[in-house]
């Protein structure tokens, strides 16, 4: 499995430069990781006390950001070296005032992970979920040094846990120790042996904790919505938006505003939304000209406010589940207490589990379903309020992971 694994990265490394040339995603990944020891060599000396974390893509950076901010307070003389594997979090975090380095982890081969932690020399490295780097991770091993793993979620399907999988197994023991989500991963690990583990659960919930915490005011979309009823589509893809542009255009009320916030924003797939609604429709970009609180739909051609827009929702629908992209934050949504709707291929989210069970989540598999749920919601107050409640007491009661976390390092942090 290792000499396999092995020749796979080596591979990679030839084959991705040539697939760049038609991947635009790709293509961005190969260019930033020519440049990550140069910035490294910039950024930090033989000298400097370090810090290093790793995100997969922006999602795990989300996840793991309240963790990386409390350490970064224990260790206030250390410098920050912030890795990325996907553009999806470099491109949009490479500016991060935590990090005082920000770049693409090189691939994962032995001379790279040398060459990486010659220069990075972490006295305490911390992974989050499941973005393990098999060879990184030995090197970090081999020299002795503090790696953790934090929100972790695992499943049985994973090589982890499979007879041929020891490779990958023997990377999981470089870490001292294991925070996850749930116990479902803590038996997992201990049914390998693996028992330096603990239940934290999910960072997100202290991260959308925090969001309570600042002002989400946004005048232009308290204009938009001008004390009407909102409906607010985060994240959305094609298939959501086909089944949100439909129910707009022949069953919903005038009386019900929707902010759409889809996940890409190029112009010209912007523009064929916006042209596929009836009704009087507005872009975030044109906001300056227009009369906001005529408007029946805001699109956001924008990134970086839908936490925010998410305070003014009275209905919310979380995007990437009516499709296999996978299932955006719904949490963002929940915190403020709204009833969230969803698309039905969530399996791989326990979160989601968790608050259709507990009725404050509703999933959806077609048109028929959606049109339903989201008049019921709007039609009836006591039932959009309950379901909504639920969801902001599920968010609460499972609020708290830092702590735990801190706790653990704090007997072991040294300035």
């Amino acid at each position: 499995m290792k000499i396999i694994y092995n020749i796979s990265i080596s591979l990679a490394s030839l084959l991705l430069p040539l697939i760049g040339f038609f991947n635009s995603k790709i293509k961005s990944g190969v260019i930033g990781r020519r440049e990550t020891y140069s910035k490294l060599k910039q950024s930090i000396s033989k000298t400097d006390k370090t810090l290093w974390f790793h995100s997969a893509s922006l999602g795990e950076y989300e996840q793991g950001l309240p963790v990386f901010a409390e350490i970064k307070k224990q260790y206030p003389n250390h410098k920050v070296i912030l890795s990325f594997f996907s553009p999806s979090g470099y491109e949009i975090r490479k500016n991060s005032p935590l990090a005082d380095c920000v770049v693409y982890l090189p691939l994962d081969s032995k001379h790279n992970a040398k060459t990486f932690l010659d220069l990075v020399h972490p006295d305490l490295t911390v992974f989050v979920k499941y973005d393990i780097w098999p060879n990184v991770l030995a090197e970090l091993k081999h020299r002795q040094g503090r790696a953790i793993l934090i929100s972790a979620l695992f499943r049985k399907e994973q090589l982890f846990f499979k007879s041929y999988g020891t490779f990958m197994k023997e990377a999981l023991f470089t870490f001292e120790h294991i925070f996850t989500q749930d116990g479902a991963s803590k038996q997992l690990l201990q049914s390998i042996n693996y028992n330096t583990t603990s239940i934290s659960g999910d960072t997100r919930f202290d991260r959308v904790s925090n969001q309570l915490k600042i002002d989400n005011s946004l005048n232009f979309i308290a204009e938009f919505k001008n004390n009407q009823l909102c409906f607010v589509a985060g994240s959305t893809w094609p298939e959501d938006e086909k089944l949100l542009v439909n129910y707009i255009n022949t069953t919903a009320p005038g009386t019900l505003k929707f902010i759409i916030a889809p996940h890409n924003i190029k112009p010209n797939q912007i523009q064929q939304l916006k042209n596929s609604l009836r009704v009087n429709t507005i872009l975030y970009s044109e906001k300056d000209t227009a009369d906001l609180s005529t408007a029946q739909v805001f699109i956001i051609d924008t990134i970086g406010i839908l936490t925010k827009i998410y305070n003014y929702a009275d209905i919310a629908y979380i995007g990437g589940a009516m499709g296999t992209t996978g299932l955006h934050n719904t949490l963002e949504a929940a915190v403020f207490g709204v009833p969230v709707i969803i698309g039905n291929n969530y399996e791989k989210f326990p979160e989601a589990k968790a608050m259709i069970k507990n009725q404050g989540m509703f999933a959806v598999n077609n048109q028929v379903e959606l049109n339903k749920i989201i008049n019921q919601l709007a039609n009836n107050s006591q039932f959009r309020d309950v379901s909504g409640g639920k969801n902001s007491d599920y968010i609460h009661k499972n609020a708290g992971a830092i702590d735990l976390i801190s706790k653990y390092l704090t007997p072991k942090s040294s300035n």
